[in-house]
């Protein structure tokens, strides 16, 4: 056993979506690279894979996102 390991302890009220395991938990008891969260609510880690899909396409089609100047072409 290592000296320094520190063990994930999850708090009740905190909720997470394990990308491993494909199930929501309370509390984290994934590490936190295999995990969406914390969400306020069990409804709301369900949804997780869906709120993600949503914030990428937002991002990917955000004007802002993209730091070509208008009028510059990209394709070189």
């Amino acid at each position: 056993m290592a000296l320094f390991k520190k063990r994930t302890v999850g708090k009740p009220g905190e909720w997470y979506y394990c990308l491993q395991h494909k199930k929501v938990e309370e509390g984290p008891e994934c590490p936190a690279k295999d995990r969406f969260g914390p969400y306020a609510t069990r409804e709301e880690a369900e949804h997780a894979m869906e709120t993600a899909r949503e914030r990428n396409l937002q991002w990917e089609n955000d004007p802002k996102w993209h730091d070509v100047p208008e009028g510059e072409d990209t394709n070189g």
